[in-house]
């Protein structure tokens, strides 16, 4: 049987952590996706934007001051309430995240030649995808990622052409953020995603940007060998 690849204590410690911040912060967005729906049901969706803004959270506890109904604004305190919370949570998980990243090699790599890769991201590509050298390419790093396009196959019902979304979702999303980093002026390939996003939407210009991620993360972490997997002391 071939040897399977058992990921360090480390490892498993640092992606239990990413994954309470994803979580976290996917709860975060789903409490301010409600505030807009209740805001926009309401006829006062121009406070939806400014939701970061502490004049503007001040103005939603006053109903008579927005035209909020007395239920929406109710319902309006409450998810302020529950944002106040998830963001206290997620500052320390952040900070914990970042303070690995800037001192682990890989993460310090990643971070140095990856456009779009910050400290989150480069714990995400180092943690997730484990020994590197377990791949033999870097298309296996894609499907790791579940970037790679489906093919017809007899023995499956899924139409071919859409992504095959296996592998851990969580590294799927942070290198397709790192992708829509494309937009900015100063990405290497925003001539490219500007083009795609033009003839379809941003989130298909950011898949092309995506896999190269993926493999460009393959070929560092293999150029950097033990280096990559080696433990952070102190952590």
């Amino acid at each position: 049987m071939p040897v399977s690849w058992i990921p360090p204590e480390q490892v498993c410690e640092l992606r239990v952590l990413l994954q309470l911040y994803r979580d976290l912060a996917e709860e975060h967005t789903a409490w301010a996706q409600r505030i807009h729906a209740t805001l926009f049901h309401q006829g006062v969706p121009g406070l939806a934007g400014r939701l970061p803004d502490p004049q503007a959270r001040t103005l939603l506890g006053r109903a008579e001051d927005t035209g909020l109904s007395a239920a929406g604004a109710q319902a309006v305190a409450v998810a302020l309430r529950r944002m106040d919370d998830l963001e206290a949570a997620l500052a320390p998980v952040r900070a914990q995240i970042a303070a690995f990243a800037r001192r682990q090699a890989a993460c310090k790599a990643l971070a140095a030649e990856l456009y779009g890769a910050g400290p989150l991201v480069a714990a995400i590509v180092r943690a997730f995808p484990g020994d590197a050298r377990r791949f033999s390419s870097s298309a296996q790093a894609v499907r790791h990622a579940g970037l790679d396009v489906t093919v017809y196959s007899s023995d499956d019902k899924r139409t071919p052409g859409h992504l095959s979304r296996q592998g851990p979702p969580i590294l799927r999303w942070a290198l397709s953020e790192a992708g829509h980093q494309g937009s900015r002026t100063t990405s290497p390939g925003h001539l490219y995603y500007t083009g795609v996003a033009a003839r379809t939407d941003a989130n298909r210009a950011a898949l092309p940007a995506a896999r190269k991620l993926a493999r460009r993360s393959h070929h560092l972490l293999r150029r950097l060998g033990d280096q990559a997997c080696a433990p952070l002391p102190g952590w």
